[in-house]
């Protein structure tokens, strides 16, 4: 007689409903697993054949077929270890159970304790769609499989206790999740703009950046505060809402970046990658297809500091998803699609030693030195990037000043810019200027002829690309909204051709 359990196969961050057909016959006593299983799902038959005997329960003595289907999908990890137990009682009659209303997902150990997997959250929301009534999850997933709503979920830390459940004799209790409360309880950050001093010009930038969504590079001499600003972006971009953060929690969940304890992702991320990363931990790739950085970034910040020392590569492959605010990650077996909607910043010193233009006399770097240390840095990439700020060097009498606005009072400005923004494109399928198309510029950023006439002398003189033409009214256009203003003025556009001016002095 044929049993059937039921898993998830997890593919990018979809969940895909696994059976486990179970059948016994007579033979040799041998366990066969088919179905495409990878190292891991084959080696699940010692690891269950020890939690099945440890557990007190017998493991079949005769030959058995394993089959996990649909068999042309590739089976990777270690969650199908419980399910293929359960199966195991089941065909064995030492469990008593209908599991065609439960999924399960687990890793066993050898004395039968139940571990905990990655992409739990993706399958229980497969669960969810596919029908089940219930899902048994290591117990250490219970908090974040119980913020999928309209599904039972039970956490389990045995095999014995799942068994007994099963069976109904012990059941175990539901999870519940006060999802708001927690997410309310998290959502707090450990900086604050206060914390920085002088660089008003650059706050300004920074705020601009984050009331449009633009792409922000910032240069200027070691210690001149670029990273510890960047840090504290995230406290004034929007907060995160319920789905933006059940979104990043399932991309966190298959990637296995969830903290012990944690149950959801209530804070936009910052993510800053070293310099020597590979390609494929930025985009996302390798045996399983992982999320990269980006995508880890994804309704955050991606910061690259020290931008020119990254490799050719890592610039090159970072083009495409910046603009598209997804990245697809194809292998042999599979493509996997990642969203990747954030906001990139980097900083970089003017020239090899960092001093350049800044004063002191401590830069001895020739102009080609500096043309050539700043040549590292893609052209394609730069054009992708709206805003250009220039980090002063610090003075005491900065220092020394009293604190500057707090991140609170920025993000007041901000989410009135942002709800301007959201009215606006309600209809348009986009959230923020910076990710206007074209024809979205052309319908939303109309010029008087004044300001034509101001833009098109900027353009010729600066030699800008039409790359750039488009990201300087987008800005524009972010300006005038932080300002209240309906139409986009020459003041408007006189600053946001100020974000550009590094164009002009380093790299024309």
């Amino acid at each position: 007689m044929t049993v059937k359990a039921y898993c998830a196969a997890l593919s990018g961050l979809d969940g895909n409903l696994v059976t486990i057909e179970a059948d016994l016959s007579g033979g040799l006593p041998h366990l066969d697993i088919v179905g495409l299983p990878d190292a891991a799902v084959r080696e699940s038959r010692e690891r269950v054949r020890s939690a099945i005997t440890n557990s007190g329960y017998e493991f079949p003595s005769r030959r058995c077929i394993l089959n996990l289907a649909p068999a042309d999908l590739k089976k990777e990890g270690t969650q199908y270890d419980l399910p293929i137990a359960a199966a195991l009682l089941l065909a064995t009659g030492q469990l008593s159970a209908d599991l065609e209303s439960c999924l399960l997902m687990g890793e066993l150990s050898l004395s039968g304790e139940i571990r905990g997997v990655n992409g739990v959250l993706s399958g229980v929301i497969c669960a969810k769609n596919s029908g089940f009534k219930s899902v048994i999850v290591p117990a250490e997933n219970a908090a974040e499989a119980a913020l999928v709503s309209g599904i039972d979920v039970y956490g389990a830390k045995t095999l014995s206790e799942t068994v007994l459940h099963l069976s109904g004799e012990q059941p175990l209790s539901k999870i519940e999740s006060d999802i708001e409360n927690i997410f309310e309880q998290n959502s707090h950050y450990n900086v604050d703009f206060d914390q920085v001093r002088g660089q008003l010009a650059l706050r300004r930038g920074i705020e601009i950046a984050t009331a449009g969504g633009h792409n922000v590079l910032l240069i200027g001499s070691p210690g001149s505060g670029k990273t510890m600003i960047a840090q504290r972006i995230p406290t004034i971009l929007p907060d995160l809402t319920m789905q933006e953060a059940l979104d990043l929690t399932q991309i966190y969940s298959v990637a296995g970046e969830l903290k012990d304890g944690q149950s959801i992702i209530s804070c936009r991320p910052f993510r800053a990658p070293h310099h020597s990363s590979s390609t494929v931990s930025i985009v996302g790739g390798g045996p399983k297809a992982k999320p990269g950085e980006l995508s880890l970034a994804h309704n955050g910040v991606l910061f690259f500091d020290e931008l020119p020392e990254y490799g050719k590569s890592v610039m090159e492959a970072m083009r495409q998803p910046l603009e598209d605010k997804t990245v697809t990650v194809s292998r042999i077996a599979a493509t996997c699609t990642y969203p990747c909607n954030v906001m990139f910043v980097a900083a970089m010193n003017p020239c090899r030693c960092g001093y350049y233009g800044d004063g002191s006399g401590r830069c001895h770097c020739s102009e080609p030195d500096v043309r050539r240390y700043l040549g590292k840095v893609s052209g394609p990439l730069l054009d992708r990037i709206d805003i250009q700020l220039e980090a002063s060097t610090l003075r005491y009498s900065d220092l020394t000043a009293e604190k500057g606005e707090s991140s609170a009072e920025i993000k007041k400005r901000v989410n009135a810019a942002r709800k301007i923004q959201q009215e606006r494109f309600k209809d348009e399928g986009i959230t923020c200027n910076a990710q206007m198309n074209s024809a979205q510029i052309e319908r939303f950023c109309p010029l008087g002829p004044s300001e034509s006439a101001l833009l098109k002398n900027v353009f010729d003189v600066m030699g800008l690309s039409a790359r750039a033409y488009s990201r300087i009214l987008k800005v524009a256009r972010t300006i005038a909204d932080v300002a209240g203003r309906e139409n986009i003025t020459d003041m408007d556009i006189s600053e946001a051709v100020g974000y550009r001016t590094l164009d002009r002095k380093y790299w024309n």
